[in-house]
């Protein structure tokens, strides 16, 4: 049992305050809540016309839960005798504690001040409304909202946010969707999003989870949320405000600026299996189709609708995405034709005409042939009439026959409208009867689709290993950045593939190494970040003049030089990066390399450790992948080497994770097949101590080479 079982599910509630309390009782008598509500008041005889009690001591005994809407200060003290009491947990309705952020000194301190009076009773906020259980009927809620009480026997989703004001917008759905239980979150002093998620998607009346998040309180719990939720077979949708972040500060890599914390948490939540999508109106819509069956079992799609139009609608609403409407086979296309017009051209989409309109046996047979073709997901296009002007009976015929065929084929099916006002609540409520997912809009539709097709992928793989979170382990030494020929020294001594090279501080040394290393080579000045743009990096020299003209130039520029064999057969370039986020501890970024990196943007984020079939799948992703795998005729890359190669710096990473703050690997050349890849420039930062290593590995390398 959750130590959260007593709030979430109460018998005997205390509120205490004024206008709040009193809002709590109203709530609570009009939801039905048949247990106990007990005000508590020091001078008032009656809140809401029940006897106040005038301390927590005088109550007839231990609530299981309490709504506190008084004060700040006078908060933490009620907090203190509900504890002592042995209450099951409160939520702390007031604002001031620290929610302003490290300036109010005096906020911070209240709200430790409060978790201390709390000890272990559990307390939700404080600033937040609180929690709506439809299925008791028990409100520890202040206002207004607009749900209601779930039958008896029934199932509905729970929604958990940390916006109190998000949490009442979405009571006030009218898409048909059944809500079992909606908290706020508020400050999480105590507890955390991830265990007030848990506790809710225990209960048997929950049949998914919708969250709304600002910010992850714990990696650990978080992953125990998504283990818990598919051993109980509860998928759960994410909302994650912050893709349009701009805290993501230039540093000194280039890696830092593509693999900021949303990049890490949309990683994160892809790693749990928890699908993320990009709207309040998707999150309901997707909530919606897993409320009516679950995940799905892949990404196969068919749509049928009576108009060309909203055929086309659907077929570009899918571009791009990971779902689709497959062609259908010779076999498959006949057997529909024979329940059509000979007029009507057969494909998926389906423009099934208008023939057979209002003929619901003409359309039952027409729908039952496309659900044949064993797909996914299948949806039927279908906008009723506005009420309050209009007459929907000539529409419903279409509606029962998709259910109806839907019941004989076994399938799955959803009907869509392309706006959200063509399919009134009522209509949402009877599709879903009969077993129908009631989706409103093309693009919430796809989007859902899109989600429920991932977390079924996601379920059907083995659960990832948790995260490597970690700080840094000398915290108060002060990060230094390493050079080129350090910092592949180091991923040498890792395993990872360097070119052969040698360090040289004049231009005569420049030429020995080149000499020793065999031409053509390249000549790098040393100690500049972002070399390429700052004219530091000369290429293919061929002879010991070029490299001694070289060596001239890049000496003023940095503090030394690096001169390696030259990588040949470069197929393609790819970053591959490791930044260290405060959530998520190393995070690691591939992509696109070169000078190109920020301007094409294709990259790929993955938290560690990382599997190789993750990483497969994440080069896989790129759109870089085509010339790796041979485009247009091109030669094919080493793409085992490159995964390879990216492995061994993930690994390196974890290996490191207390100490290294940055990795940039920019490029890692992709040679052909066969012949490997090799990290051309990297640069690091981290709590390295002691000297710099030699330059040994780079010296064998150039023996081996």
């Amino acid at each position: 049992m959750s130590r959260l079982e007593r709030l979430f599910r109460p018998r005997s509630i205390a509120v205490f305050g004024g206008a709040q309390a009193a809002a709590v009782i109203e709530q609570s008598r009009k939801m039905g809540f048949s247990g106990a509500i007990w005000p508590v008041h020091p001078s008032r005889e009656t809140v809401a016309g029940l006897p106040a009690y005038r301390s927590v001591d005088a109550l007839p005994e231990a609530p299981d839960a309490a709504f506190v809407g008084v004060n700040r200060h006078l908060t933490v003290d009620i907090v203190r005798a509900l504890a002592a009491r042995g209450t099951g947990g409160a939520v702390c309705y007031a604002s001031g504690f620290a929610e302003a952020g490290a300036d109010d000194a005096e906020g911070a301190a209240l709200q430790a001040a409060l978790v201390a009076a709390a000890g272990p009773m559990p307390i939700v906020g404080p600033n937040c409304y609180g929690l709506i259980n439809y299925a008791d009927g028990a409100l520890l809620w202040p206002d207004q909202h607009g749900g209601r009480r779930l039958d008896a026997g029934g199932r509905g989703v729970a929604i958990l946010t940390q916006s109190s004001n998000i949490a009442i917008n979405l009571t006030m759905q009218r898409r048909g969707l059944p809500l079992a239980h909606v908290m706020t979150a508020g400050n999480q002093a105590q507890t955390g999003l991830s265990e007030m998620a848990l506790g809710l998607v225990e209960d048997p009346r929950v049949s998914a989870l919708g969250l709304h998040v600002e910010g992850f309180d714990s990696v650990a719990g978080f992953e125990r949320l998504a283990a818990r939720a598919r051993a109980l077979g509860k998928p759960v949708v994410a909302f994650k405000a912050g893709r349009s972040e701009q805290a993501r500060t230039a540093a000194l890599s280039h890696t830092a600026s593509l693999a900021g914390s949303d990049a890490a948490a949309d990683a994160f939540l892809r790693r749990l299996g928890i699908a993320r999508v990009g709207s309040v109106p998707a999150l309901l819509e997707t909530l919606k189709l897993l409320h009516a069956g679950g995940p799905l079992a892949g990404p196969r799609l068919s749509s049928m609708s009576c108009s060309g139009g909203e055929a086309s609608l659907m077929a570009d609403a899918a571009a791009g995405r990971a779902v689709g409407f497959p062609a259908l086979d010779a076999a498959h296309r006949a057997a529909i034709k024979a329940t059509l017009s000979p007029l009507v051209a057969v494909a998926n989409p389906l423009d099934y005409h208008t023939f057979i309109w209002n003929d619901r046996p003409a359309l039952t047979a027409t729908f039952s042939a496309m659900l044949a073709g064993g797909f996914d997901l299948n949806l039927l296009v279908l906008d009723f009439p506005r009420a309050d002007r209009c007459a929907d009976d000539d529409w419903w015929p279409t509606a029962d026959a998709f259910a109806d065929a839907l019941a004989a084929t076994g399938a799955r099916g959803a009907v869509v409208a392309t706006m959200a006002e063509n399919l009134p609540e009522a209509a949402a409520e009877r599709l879903a009867a009969r077993g129908v997912a009631p989706l409103m809009g093309v693009a919430e539709a796809l989007e859902a689709a899109e989600a429920a097709a991932a977390i079924g992928a996601a379920w059907r793989a083995a659960p990832a290993a948790p995260v490597t979170t970690s700080v840094a382990s000398n915290p108060a030494a002060a990060p230094r950045t390493l050079g080129e020929a350090e910092a592949k020294a180091r991923l040498a001594a890792g395993g990872l593939p360097v070119p052969a090279g040698r360090v040289a501080a004049t231009a005569g040394e420049a030429q020995a190494a080149a000499a020793a290393l065999g031409f053509p080579v390249a000549v790098k000045a040393l100690g500049l970040s972002h070399k390429s743009e700052r004219g530091g990096v000369r290429l293919g020299l061929g002879d010991a003049a070029s490299v001694a003209a070289a060596a001239a130039a890049l000496l003023p520029l940095g503090d030394g030089l690096l001169v390696e064999r030259m990588v040949e057969d470069g197929v393609a370039e790819l970053i591959v990066g490791v930044t260290r986020d405060p959530v998520f501890g190393p995070v690691l970024t591939l992509g696109t390399g070169g000078i190109l990196v920020e301007l094409l943007g294709d990259t790929a984020t993955l938290l560690l450790p990382a599997t190789r079939a993750a990483i497969e799948d994440a080069l896989g992703g790129l759109k870089l992948f085509a010339l790796l795998d041979g485009y247009r005729g091109r030669p094919r890359g080493d793409v085992a080497a490159a995964v390879d190669a990216i492995a061994a710096i993930a690994g390196f990473a974890v290996d490191q994770a207390g100490r290294l703050d940055e990795l940039d690997v920019n490029p890692l050349i992709v040679r052909r097949a066969g012949a490997g890849a090799v990290v051309a420039d990297a640069l690091m930062v981290g709590r390295f101590e002691g000297v710099e290593p030699s330059a040994a590995p780079l010296a064998a390398a150039a023996e081996r080479g």
